[in-house]
């Protein structure tokens, strides 16, 4: 562990024990949860791309791909037939997006409704039957369906919706579960593994004909974009971002028997929910977490990269007249974080111990 200048690895304690004795390798993995966080999600597909493009490809189990939001894509990507150019190309066009708009004004969101929609038609849309076909990886998206006043769109309804939701999830996440509902869309081959208890929740088969739907759906930060209505296949209603009730995909990962948990992340933390970010005391690590791996970029090094920080999306009001110099320090971050799946690497080299620290 000496050597990882970059890349931090915790777990909980039966990850922990199990890297202790017998190392780290594609065959003890049976989920990889992918987070929200917007553009902070570039910092990882170097890693994504070392991982589904080479470390798993030899794998003969079952692989179940857990995504909200901008991991939803990430997620869907890795399903692809060819992972390492669709994360490549991933980056790419997340890098380079630009939205037309007037001068001195933010882009709408159904030009960028519209626009993000076209890119996923493109990317996703056009291989969704090969993707859901996947040998061994089973994708899973999370959406957030709203309920009551968020249940369809309205000028007055969905702020006051919204004011609802935030006061409810102050009271506890559960109360949440009263104005948004969990909605996953799955792979229909294979049960997802881990339990969904914890969260009012639904899971739906996921098809060719619904799979853009629920990834649009998944990435629609609200008022950014526009919400998605009565995703193909689902309940009726108003989509949201996934990570609004599954920011980081805190899940019951314990609880689904044999195997590990990989998490590459962004941060240390496993934050329940969108809303949860303010409530400091819901990101402590929990007995959920106990079979979980979690590798993260080390905060030393983060703050060595191109404007000392991962990217994140105040870098589009910041680089607001300067795009180009937007997309500079965002390839520039994405080609340090190479570092990552070298590091990544280096550590499962045949398959040696590995000392992880605790979960925070």
């Amino acid at each position: 562990m000496a050597s990882l200048q970059a890349l931090a690895v915790h777990a909980g304690p039966r990850a922990r024990e199990h890297l202790r004795q017998h190392g780290l390798r594609p065959a003890d993995v049976r989920v990889v949860p992918a987070a929200a966080g917007g553009p902070k999600g570039l910092s990882l597909i170097p890693l994504d791309r070392y991982l589904f493009g080479a470390w798993f490809q030899g794998s003969t189990h079952s692989l179940h791909l857990l995504g909200a939001s901008i991991g939803a894509w990430r997620m869907a990507a890795a399903c692809t037939a060819d992972p390492d150019a669709a994360l490549r190309q991933l980056a790419e066009d997340y890098i380079s997006q630009t939205y037309p708009s007037e001068p001195g004004k933010p882009p709408t969101a159904r030009v960028v409704t519209e626009v993000f929609r076209a890119k996923l038609d493109e990317r996703l849309g056009t291989q969704a039957a090969t993707l859901l076909a996947h040998p061994q990886r089973r994708l899973h998206v999370f959406t957030s369906r709203g309920r009551r006043l968020l249940h369809r769109p309205g000028r007055v309804k969905m702020p006051l919706g919204w004011m609802a939701a935030f006061a409810a999830n102050a009271a506890s996440r559960s109360a949440l579960g009263g104005w948004m509902e969990r909605v996953v869309f799955s792979d229909p081959r294979e049960p997802l593994p881990v339990p969904l208890a914890d969260y009012p929740t639904r899971q739906v088969p996921l098809t060719a004909a619904n799979l853009t739907p629920a990834v649009l759906a998944s990435c629609t930060i609200p008022f950014w974009l526009e919400a998605v209505q009565d995703v193909p296949g689902g309940p009726p209603g108003t989509y949201f971002d996934g990570g609004i009730t599954d920011y980081h995909l805190h899940l019951g990962y314990a609880g689904m028997g044999e195997g590990l948990v990989l998490y590459p992340h962004f941060g240390a933390q496993v934050v329940p929910g969108w809303l949860d970010k303010a409530w400091k005391r819901r990101h402590r690590a929990s007995p959920a977490l106990d079979n979980l791996v979690l590798l993260s970029p080390k905060p030393e090094w983060v703050r060595r990269l191109p404007g000392g920080k991962l990217p994140d999306r105040g870098d589009f009001k910041r680089f607001s007249n300067d795009p180009d110099g937007r997309q500079r320090l965002w390839r520039q971050a994405l080609a340090e974080s190479q570092r990552l799946a070298d590091e990544f690497a280096e550590l499962v080299r045949d398959g040696r111990p590995v000392e992880a620290l605790p979960l925070g």
